[in-house]
Parts: structure tokens; C-alpha cells; sequence
């Protein structure tokens, strides 16, 4: 059972609570917008699931020769390739079932999955070993969450959130290729496009993302209007400083591994979702 769930990436899941964030910032809670939230939630997560499943098989045997990718159940054998595929299909079903009624009554709903799929795929076959692009489509995948979740409720997604969650999105993926530019010195090719690369390129694009990720969302804040919302602009900047700090040290440079293996920054972002919650609901 443990190797599926390695097979699937419960851990990045993490990621699709992005969804949550039109339905938090709208206060438009209700039992009605929290089925639908959470359903897109779990739709999301099987269809990236099986996307990590997809991409695991493709690179069967570069994960095979990576340090630490190579304990993936498919890259290490624990899951043959047609298993995986049959946990594949598995999850795609199940996505297609809750979109079927998730877009009962708006079938645009339906439309970001679909891109998602598509784009990750694509990703996945041929893409990823082009420059620059690679990190679009990483950061892409982190925007369409948000926007998903407006649809889900029928929200529009502000546009400061909209250039908040994109730019911080380019620091992750930038984050992500240094690191993996690290390793592949120590351990050779594990990635194509990464001789495309410099870590003083990424080094000056990831904290130009960082620095319009801070700018972005405090002008964010401001256009809330509410009375103490600024107040959380330290604890991002905090939080940013932490997640550096880690990516600057012996990290994979993927995100929620940074995030897990940090207590510290796990509690500053507890402490950043109660103050939201408390700001927006409670003073």
C-alpha cells in the first residue's frame, strides 16, 4: 500500500490546497461552495497523480541512475510499468467521474483539468528539455489551481492574486532547476535541459520573482482593505527568507520536500493561515 502511495505523491497534494484560496479570500463560505471546493480538490489531486505516474514511466531509467529518484517505485521496480498504467487509468476515471458532475452546470469548469492534463503531458514527452518553457509550464500548473478555483465557485480571481501566485510560481520552478543543476554536477546528466543553465542565471531570475512576489502580493493586501491584512506582509517575507535559506543549502530544490523537511517553515505557514482566517473572519 505504501508504494502506491509513493507511486501517486499524496505528499504533493499540498500543492492543490491553492484551490482553496478564491473560496478563503472571497468569504463566500457556505456548505454548498465547500462540496464543490472539495471536490475539485480531490479531482485535481487524482489527476495530477496520475500526470507523476505518466512522467515516472517516461523517465524510467534516468530516475533509475539519480541519487534520490531513484527510490520511486517505478524507477526502483517496486511497481511494474503495467500496474502503474492500470493506477493510471484508475485515477483518470475517477477525475472524469467528479468533472461529470462538477460541470453540470458550467462545463468550463471541466476546461482547466482538461489544459492541465494536456499541458503536463506534453510537459512530460517533450517539453520539459526545452529552455525557459519548462519553468512555464511548472509555473502554469500552480496558476491553474487558483483558477480553478475561482471557477469552482464562480469567482473571478483578482488580478494582484493572479501575479502573486505566477510569480512566486517562477521562483519555485527557477528554485527547482538550481538545485537540480547542483546535483547533476555530482552525479551527471539527469536532466536535458539543464545544460541550457547557469546557476548565476537562475540565481538573478528566481530572486526577481521573489522580490515581484512580495511587491505583488502587498499590493495585493492593500486592495483588500482590510484593516490588519498588511500585517502579514512581514510573515511572507519571513516565510520567503526561510525558503531560501533552505534552497541555498543541500536541498532537492522541489518544493514540498523543502516544505516537509522544515518544522520551522511548516509552522510559519500554520501561523500565516491562522492569521489570515482570524484577519478576515474573526477581527
Amino acid at each position: 500500500m505504501v508504494k502506491y502511495l509513493k507511486l501517486i505523491r499524496v505528499k504533493h497534494w499540498i500543492k492543490n490546497f491553492l484551490i482553496f484560496l478564491p473560496l478563503i479570500f472571497s468569504k463566500n463560505i457556505n456548505i454548498a461552495n465547500i462540496i464543490l471546493v472539495i471536490l475539485g480538490f480531490i479531482s485535481f489531486s487524482l489527476a495530477s497523480s496520475a500526470i507523476y505516474i505518466i512522467n515516472d514511466i517516461k523517465d524510467k531509467e534516468k530516475d533509475s541512475k539519480h541519487p534520490t529518484k531513484k527510490n520511486r517505485p517505478i524507477a526502483s521496480g517496486a511497481i511494474s510499468v503495467n500496474n502503474a498504467l492500470l493506477v493510471m487509468v484508475i485515477l483518470l476515471l475517477m477525475t472524469i467521474g467528479i468533472l461529470i458532475y462538477l460541470s453540470l452546470d458550467n462545463y468550463f469548469i471541466s476546461l482547466y483539468i482538461i489544459d492541465y492534463i494536456l499541458l503536463n503531458i506534453m510537459y512530460s514527452m517533450k517539453l520539459k528539455n526545452i529552455p525557459l518553457l519548462d519553468v512555464t509550464i511548472l509555473a502554469l500548473g500552480f496558476l491553474i489551481r487558483v483558477l480553478y478555483g475561482g471557477a469552482l465557485i464562480n469567482v473571478e480571481v483578482s488580478s494582484w492574486l493572479f501575479l502573486t501566485v505566477l510569480s512566486i510560481s517562477f521562483y519555485l520552478g527557477l528554485g527547482k532547476r538550481r538545485n537540480e543543476l547542483k546535483v547533476q554536477e555530482k552525479v551527471g546528466n539527469t536532466r536535458n535541459v539543464l545544460k541550457y543553465y547557469n546557476k548565476e542565471f537562475l540565481d538573478k531570475n528566481m530572486y526577481m520573482c521573489l522580490c515581484m512576489t512580495i511587491i505583488f502580493y502587498s499590493l495585493w493586501c492593500q486592495d483588500l482593505n482590510y484593516e490588519y491584512i498588511m500585517w502579514t506582509v512581514p510573515l511572507v517575507i519571513l516565510i520567503c527568507m526561510k525558503y531560501s535559506l533552505n534552497i541555498e543549502s543541500n536541498s532537492s530544490g522541489d518544493p514540498v520536500e523543502v516544505v516537509f523537511k522544515d518544522k520551522v517553515l511548516i509552522v510559519l505557514g500554520l501561523v500565516y493561515a491562522l492569521s489570515l482566517i482570524i484577519i478576515l473572519y474573526v477581527i
